[in-house]
């Protein structure tokens, strides 16, 4: 298969219609019926089911379309990792969510640059899951991840840290002085909503909490007493007087790992990996 048909059938799969398709390629659409024909034939498949007046994706359509944005990142991350090595000095990025594993990404940057051979490290700071795309497309050589929030399938990684999880309430807030809370307490307090973070397409989930995009935002919004969030235990060091943390033992572990792409051969991101795991 061809790179080319591959981007044809992703945009007719996601379209569902190859009117639309065919605009969004910038060409007609007797030229883009025959290549997903032609693809069809050679695979000796049926991928997409036709009628007059719908388009819909066969299972073995289904199988292609998740197989074919994986293979057309790989390449697209490839022409950017290696426009990248060619640019300047050999370096390292390393992508990380912002304000997340601050203590321990500080420890890694200091034991790394002791290391012989050290190279210099770009650190992207992130917003919440756009290391996990950066690693994907070649813009990262290496990334921060904390499952289960970001999905390592396709990746290799190493487990750093796992922490449990603690609620962020407004100080003086009647719940705050508890011990502990469950999941289902948080969940249910109606003056404190859960915010509600942007999906991979920029959109938000419905629900009745604000919409947040970082950390500093959200933090603002629970001192103002507009919302409560679930954290990581170690994100209490950001935390001002007016916030208070209960511990939530039922909530699921967070865990820290270094993820890299399976493929890599950089002997300074084998370098920095030993070193974090070291750590």
């Amino acid at each position: 298969m061809e790179t080319r048909e591959l981007r044809y059938f992703v945009a007719v799969a996601e379209e569902l219609h190859f009117g639309r398709a065919a605009q969004r390629l910038a060409m007609a659409q007797p030229p883009l019926s025959r290549a997903i024909q032609q693809l069809e034939r050679r695979l000796g498949v049926v991928l997409l089911h036709r009628t007059a007046r719908a388009v819909a994706l066969t299972e073995a359509g289904s199988v292609l379309l998740r197989e074919a944005r994986v293979a057309l990142d790989a390449v697209e991350a490839a022409e950017r990792r290696t426009r990248r090595a060619a640019a300047g000095p050999p370096g390292v990025v390393l992508a990380t969510k912002a304000g997340a594993s601050s203590e321990l990404l500080s420890k890694l940057l200091d034991a790394y640059a002791a290391e012989p051979g050290a190279v210099a490290v770009e650190v992207v700071l992130c917003g919440p899951g756009e290391q996990e795309g950066l690693l994907r497309d070649g813009r990262a050589d290496v990334a921060l991840l904390h499952r289960p929030f970001d999905t390592t399938a396709g990746l290799d990684t190493e487990d750093l840290h796992t922490e449990q999880q603690v609620v962020v309430l407004p100080a003086g807030h009647p719940l705050a002085n508890r011990s502990r809370m469950s999941t289902a307490e948080v969940t249910t307090l109606t003056d404190l909503p859960l915010p509600r973070w942007p999906r991979r397409d920029g959109g938000y989930p419905d629900g009745p909490g604000p919409q947040v995009r970082d950390h500093t935002q959200l933090f603002q919004l629970i001192a103002l007493g507009r919302a409560c969030a679930l954290v990581p235990e170690s994100l209490r060091a950001q935390l001002r007087d007016d916030h208070a943390t209960v511990p939530v033992p039922d909530a699921p572990t967070v865990t820290t790992v270094i993820a890299w792409p399976p493929h890599s051969r950089s002997k300074a991101v084998a370098d920095l990996v030993r070193t974090a795991t070291r750590l």
